[in-house]
This record gives structure tokens, C-alpha cells and sequence, in this order.
């Protein structure tokens, strides 16, 4: 499938979600009801074995191809004081990323995942959103179509990381819009106490900026998004179109498949949540969202660095459902 050209293409998409294959779900169901172990004795193991094998479309999933692409993007919201890093670190970092000197390296080739890192007009930062659209449309469909294309249709699974100075306060824009209330910005970079003032001024500014215009995911994300955000949300797109299973990082990450998620119901069930970050307000976006966390460690790293920890709680789970015997093949009574 040809990534789409126009954010109408992009709609077209969220108007037909392909479903899991139920044929292979309940194959690999069954297989599980006779492998040797009590029923229900490997948890949520036994439940991502089964979700992974709807959406590969075979009774025995497998982890072959796992791809972790790490978008990058500047934000003009930096400019009022919302990070406790200046923007010139988005580029060091992408270098860093390049040089294999990362956390996200580190963990991607402990796990067994091919890395890419998809670097967007960092020359270029999104508009301030407090007086105007982040993007324009065009930037926007440039930015959807870079995570589109990072997505291998033939990948076994897949995660999206970021980096973009200035993108939590970015995220918290985007899930007040969607899910209202205060209280969405946190220290992100680890900011002081007017550093998180001035995150949730900026948050309650870019609301006003744009009250109601507000209403259509996609614009939402026009005007209050970031351009590797955006990227995140055309591969999560992408992924679920070619029926590629996504494990979800952070705060960001979240944000990010909100978009999804507010323009088409049940545009998220080819994802789970890899982690519960230490970033504020993660919890309570990922009960917006729906999703129980598979790992809580305190992370806040962003980079796609607690999806990435969690391939191998799923690659795990993959090995159980794959390797263990039947009852009949070990000889094993099952009462």
C-alpha cells in the first residue's frame, strides 16, 4: 500500500482500519488451552501471544523483523522557556543516535530490533502554537508521511521513539485537547517548579490560541502538534494498514497514538503499552487510552527506551507459545 499524499488519504485510511485475523487468533487460542502449564498460568504472556498472532495472521507468532524507527523534531514552544535544554540538543542527540551511543541502541540490539533514525527538518521548528498553527498542512502530510514510509510491512512488530526538545509540553497540548482537563504538563527534562509553570501556561495558551477549531483529531495535531509526533502517528497509521503489531513507548508516544485514537474507535487495537513512565501525567493517558502498562520502572527517557525494554517481556511471551510442548507431545496427563 502507497503512503497516502493528502491529509484526505489520511482520512480515507482511519474510515478502514483493517481488523486482526480471527482465524489466527483463535488458533493460536487453542493452542495455548493445550500447552503444558494450567490455564491462565502465563498471564499476560498468554494474552500478547494471542493478540500478536491476530495481527501477524498465523496461529504461532513469530519475532523476526522488529523495527524501532526514532523520529526527531524542533518545537518553536522552546522559546518560552519550556525545557531544561536548548533545541541545539535535538541535533546532538540525533548524532548520538547515528553514532550508536544512545540508550535506544543499547536496548534495540539487546532485544534483537533493527534501529532507523528519521531526523525531520530540525532546521525548520514547528510554529510557537500560542499564536498560530504548529504546522502547516502541507508540513503536517510531509510529517505523516515520514513515519508512513518507515514502517516495513513485512516487520513482525513495531516501535516508534522521539526525541524533540520541548515535546512534552507539546504531548500535553495535545491530550488536554483530546481528553480535557489540566494538570498535563510535567517536568519532562526535569525542569523547576517555573520551568512547569511556564510548560502549563504555554498548554493553557495554545488551548485559547485555538478554541474551537479543535475538533477534528487531525487538525488537532496541525496546530498543536510536533513534526516527529506526527511522524509517530502516521507509522502507528501505517502499522495498523499493513497489520503490524506496535508496542507504544511513553507520554509522547501516547499522545501521539491519541490521534488515532479520537478520530477512529478501536484505532489502537494493534497496540500495547510498553512501559508506565515517571513522566506525571502518563497514567492517566494511558487509562484515556485504555491500555494497562506491561512494565513500570520509573523511566522517562523517551526514545522509544521502554517499548524497547519491553520486547522482551513479548519476546518472552512469543517463546512460550511457540517452544512449549502440548499435553499430547510431552505425555503429560491434562486431567
Amino acid at each position: 500500500m502507497p503512503a497516502p499524499t493528502t491529509l484526505a488519504d489520511f482520512r480515507a485510511c482511519l474510515a478502514a482500519l483493517p481488523q486482526p485475523d480471527s482465524a489466527a487468533e483463535g488458533a493460536a487460542r487453542a493452542r495455548d488451552a493445550v500447552l503444558t502449564k494450567p490455564p491462565g498460568a502465563l498471564g499476560r504472556l498468554e494474552e500478547l501471544a494471542i493478540w500478536l498472532a491476530g495481527w501477524q495472521g498465523r496461529a504461532v507468532p513469530k519475532l523476526d523483523l522488529v523495527q524501532v524507527a526514532v523520529f526527531a523534531g524542533n518545537h518553536g514552544i522552546v522559546a518560552r522557556g519550556v525545557s531544561a535544554f536548548p533545541a541545539e540538543v535535538t541535533v546532538q542527540m540525533v548524532a548520538n543516535f547515528e553514532q550508536g551511543g544512545a540508550a535506544i541502541n543499547q536496548l534495540s540490539r539487546a532485544f534483537g530490533a533493527e534501529m532507523a533514525v528519521h531526523a525531520i527538518a530540525l532546521d525548520r521548528p514547528t510554529a510557537d502554537f500560542t499564536t498560530g498553527p504548529a504546522m502547516t498542512e502541507a508540513e503536517l502530510v510531509e510529517a505523516l508521511t515520514v513515519g508512513w514510509n518507515a514502517v516495513d510491512p513485512k516487520a513482525d512488530l513495531f516501535v516508534a521513539g522521539e526525541m524533540g526538545i520541548g515535546n512534552t509540553t507539546t504531548a500535553a497540548a495535545l491530550a488536554a485537547a483530546f481528553f480535557g482537563g489540566s494538570g498535563w504538563a510535567g517536568r519532562g527534562t526535569g525542569v523547576d517548579d517555573a520551568g512547569l509553570a511556564r510548560k502549563e501556561a504555554a498548554v493553557a495558551a495554545g488551548l485559547a490560541a485555538h478554541a474551537g477549531q479543535l475538533d477534528d483529531p487531525l487538525e488537532v495535531l496541525r496546530r498543536l502538534g510536533g513534526r516527529e509526533i506526527a511522524a509517530m502517528t502516521g507509522a502507528y497509521l501505517a502499522a495498523r494498514m499493513h497489520r503490524v503489531p506496535v508496542v507504544l513507548d511513553g507520554f509522547i508516544s501516547g499522545a501521539a497514538a491519541a490521534v488515532l485514537l479520537q478520530a477512529a474507535p478501536g484505532a489502537l487495537d494493534h497496540c500495547v503499552a510498553g512501559h508506565l513512565s515517571a513522566e506525571g501525567a502518563h497514567g492517566r493517558l494511558l487509562t484515556a487510552l485504555d491500555k494497562a502498562p506491561l512494565l513500570s520502572l520509573g523511566l522517562r527517557l523517551g526514545e522509544g527506551s521502554g517499548a524497547a525494554l519491553a520486547l522482551g517481556v513479548i519476546r518472552g511471551a512469543v517463546a512460550c507459545h511457540g517452544g512449549m510442548a502440548t499435553f499430547a507431545e510431552a505425555g503429560v496427563s491434562d486431567g
